[in-house]
């Protein structure tokens, strides 16, 4: 019998991505004048689809595969953004904007998981306050 839905697990892998991803972002902005160094981002299209695990296959072998030869790595490196004068490629304003979004969401993911905790406490209770 299962007590927790997967909601919660996903919930607390949610935490743990967005938890990660703040680290990222602060690693940025505490690097902002490092010369030659390179921002980083938290590729959270990989981790949900790990999360996810389809299970697929092809019904024709002239279908495309599923599996593909992307990286499946959670933290990358930015290559494609403009560049400092030092080689460095981290804007100030975008990693501050980024830090901000991450905090929202991840106030709204720790909200969501109170929320069903209260729901599994007051049934518990019967009910009852």
């Amino acid at each position: 019998m299962k007590i927790f839905s997967n909601s919660i697990a996903n919930l607390e892998q949610a935490i743990r991505i967005s938890s990660l991803n703040g680290k990222v972002i602060a690693n940025n902005i505490a690097n902002v004048d490092t010369p030659g160094y390179k921002a980083k981002t938290v590729n959270f299209k990989n981790v949900l689809d790990q999360q996810i695990k389809l299970d697929a296959y092809r019904t024709n072998p002239r279908h495309l595969p599923f599996v593909g030869s992307e990286s499946t790595s959670i933290v990358e490196t930015r290559t494609n953004s403009a560049y400092q004068h030092n080689g460095n490629n981290v804007d100030i304003d975008q990693e501050m904007a980024k830090l901000a979004e991450n905090q929202i969401f991840y106030n709204a993911l720790i909200d969501r998981l109170n929320g069903k905790f209260n729901s599994l406490k007051t049934v518990i209770k019967g009910g009852r306050t």
